[in-house]
């Protein structure tokens, strides 16, 4: 008898239950991230058709060749999360093989990642030419941080695009590997790595062969992207190249100025 008072109790709970008013469920949605504010970092607008006259396209995601430089991102953004890489460097075999728009492009690309941010940093000391695709101003750069005259954050420019800064070099600079390899720039990298933890470093560094300066950098980053020119880079010259980066720290290639697809990504330069 008293196990079926019990039962009839619960079935009159259960019917309060059933008849009462529904409750409202308020769902929480992520939030998109704040655009940072450039308080101190000089912004400077680009000129898009000087960007496209550069083969610059990444700006653009209405740009049919955007779209490899997204999948470039994606696949280059998970082995470096797989590693627990924020630092990468961009180099070829030999010069004229497209490494520089290839890591314009891809630093575009990846500040548009919108959990992530960018920093495109000039190290081809030898021939710079980040400032001159993007069509920066000479104004302050890389140069006069490295003289002593302005501290890192003021040379420092936002060109136009939210979570992506550049450090450009204006012009040549002497004795390029031994600037690499000293304890300012080394402090400098310490510097720019440790300021956001969501930043992701891209050091455009001259080719391997030929000078020592992508070789004296490679120790100070987290991993290399090598750019090969497609007719121009012997397998003598690639080999050659790919026995000065440690297997541990290859994350790819990219194959560039192909001209077997037109529809490919790769026949820009």
């Amino acid at each position: 008898m008293e196990r079926i008072k019990h039962a009839l109790e619960l079935a009159k709970q259960h019917q309060k239950v059933s008849n009462a008013e529904p409750q409202t469920v308020e769902i929480q949605t992520e939030k998109e991230p704040k655009q940072p504010q450039y308080s101190e970092t000089r912004v400077e607008i680009l000129d898009k058709s000087h960007l496209e006259k550069n083969r610059i396209v990444a700006h653009n995601k209405n740009d049919y060749w955007s779209l490899p430089f997204d999948i470039l991102r994606t696949q280059v953004l998970a082995k470096m999360k797989e590693n627990g890489w924020r630092t990468i460097a961009i180099s070829s075999p030999i010069p004229e093989c497209g490494k520089s728009v290839v890591a314009i492009n891809l630093a575009m690309s990846i500040a548009q990642h919108t959990t992530t941010t960018a920093m495109l940093v000039d190290f081809d000391l030898r021939r710079p030419r980040v400032g001159q695709y993007l069509g920066l101003s000479k104004e302050i750069s890389f140069n006069n941080v490295l003289a002593g005259d302005v501290e890192l954050s003021e040379a420092l420019v936002n060109p136009s695009i939210p979570r992506f800064v550049v450090l450009p070099t204006a012009k040549p600079i002497a004795h390029s590997s031994e600037v690499l390899s000293s304890q300012k720039v080394q402090n400098l990298i310490s510097e720019m790595r440790n300021r956001y933890e969501d930043r992701i470093i891209l050091f455009d560094l001259p080719p391997i062969l030929g000078a020592d300066d992508a070789i004296t950098m490679m120790s100070q980053v987290d991993c290399i992207l090598l750019v090969v020119a497609n007719g121009a880079v012997s397998e003598n010259q690639l080999q050659e190249s790919m026995r000065h980066i440690r297997r541990d720290k290859l994350l790819g290639t990219v194959l560039n100025k192909s001209e077997s697809n037109q529809e490919n990504f790769y026949g820009y330069d």
